[in-house]
């Protein structure tokens, strides 16, 4: 029988807007609970503590290294701002725990690297957090396409509709080039992965163009912190009319990619921060037929694969349908999954050298997009390290 005594004892470092992973995490009797909390901010740190059953339950700091010190500590959730990441992994992974990163790992192709490294030097167990592959639509869409239904892959489009952009990227760090390098990252770094999965491949070679064309116009800012009302979809509309916006906004609300892969699919990936929508829509098409989603939660994919006219319901549907919980369930699936891989190792669904090419592809459109869309390489990873992590890191 399992008991308390037989979990998997996590760290959760960063209380942010994912600290409600911490509910997922923490199952005592079930195979993981949080014994250890982490924050710079003292009164959020002091509310998660709360949460957990107090100082006597769980053990709390600002400093990160305190918790890595901690021989009870056996596993790590890093959910801290996006330029933090490589510090804390490293850190985390010296340390000799099992660590969890959200996406994206890190902000630079080089930063990425570095933490691969030291996993491999050190040993110890790396996941990054890209939920998107536990999607039922993603799945749904790599399922057919290793059927055979649309032949072999060679053009995969991505377009992304971030509804409510400027509340959620735009008020607080992610506005900063210094904090998230580009959107491509904080945003893009999902549907690149899945690109590089749907196409069993990798971008090689990057050309971008985008820039700030709406919210570089708002000059409503706010000096400090965001309002508590900074989610207000009914009056935030039209675009323009956002107030309390970043007083540092640098990075593009409109970026567009594309990309030729090391196996010859040539892919492109749109992302757009003021529409009214928000909605990710894929088109794969292959030698013998496309498919395309409609609905990214719950919904249909279509299948074409007669050659005639526009039609618009397409000749095969496949529905699919959320899950409970965070992300239509992908995020309870991503913590089983990680929590399955610290105790054991083995192959899992994401892949940090995955991780690594979706942030390298990021940097390498934000180069591009930025010098006026002169195509960018994408350095390849050392093949050391790729054959490492292809064999489950046990």
């Amino acid at each position: 029988m399992n008991t308390s005594m037989n979990d998997l004892r996590i760290a959760v470092i960063g209380l942010g807007v994912r600290a409600y992973l911490i509910g997922l995490a923490h199952r005592p009797g079930q195979g993981s609970r949080v014994v250890a909390l982490c924050d710079v901010d003292a009164r959020v740190l002091a509310e998660q503590v709360q949460a957990l059953g107090g100082a006597k339950q769980v053990f709390f700091a600002e400093d990160h290294r305190r918790v890595l010190d901690r021989p009870d500590v056996d596993a790590v959730l890093v959910l801290t701002p996006d330029h933090t990441h490589e510090a804390i992994v490293i850190d985390a992974l010296r340390a000799g725990k099992a660590v969890f990163c959200d996406k994206p790992l890190a902000i630079s192709t080089s930063g990425c690297d570095r933490i691969l490294s030291t996993a491999q030097q050190s040993g110890s167990r790396l996941y990054v957090g890209h939920n998107m592959r536990h999607f039922a639509m993603v799945k749904l869409l790599k399922q057919l396409i290793e059927q055979g239904a649309i032949g072999e892959p060679r053009a995969i489009w991505c377009r992304h509709f971030v509804g409510h952009g400027g509340d959620y990227y735009f008020k607080d760090w992610h506005a900063q080039r210094r904090h998230t390098n580009s959107l491509l990252l904080q945003k893009g770094a999902h549907d690149i992965d899945v690109i590089h999965w749907l196409a069993a491949g990798s971008g090689r070679l990057v050309q971008g163009l985008g820039g700030l064309v709406v919210y570089g116009g708002v000059s409503d800012r706010h000096q400090g912190q965001k309002s508590a009302n900074w989610l207000d979809p009914q009056n935030n509309w039209p675009p323009l009319a956002q107030t309390q916006l970043h007083p540092e906004v640098d990075v593009e609300d409109l970026s567009m990619i594309q990309m030729r892969l090391d196996n010859g699919v040539f892919a492109s990936y749109q992302q757009c921060h003021f529409t009214p929508d928000y909605v990710r829509n894929y088109t794969v098409i292959g030698t013998e037929g496309r498919i395309e989603n409609f609905g990214d939660i719950s919904g249909v994919v279509r299948l074409w694969n007669r050659r005639h006219d526009y039609a618009e319901r397409g000749d095969h549907e496949f529905p699919f349908q959320a899950g409970t919980g965070g992300h239509g369930g992908a995020d309870e699936l991503l913590m089983a999954e990680f929590i399955r891989f610290a105790r054991s190792g083995g192959h899992t669904q994401t892949s940090p050298v995955a991780a690594r090419e979706a942030v390298a592809v990021g940097c390498a459109g934000a180069t591009s997009l930025r010098s006026g869309g002169m195509p960018v390489q994408v350095p390849p990873l050392p093949s050391g390290l790729i054959a490492y992590f292809a064999e489950g890191q046990r």
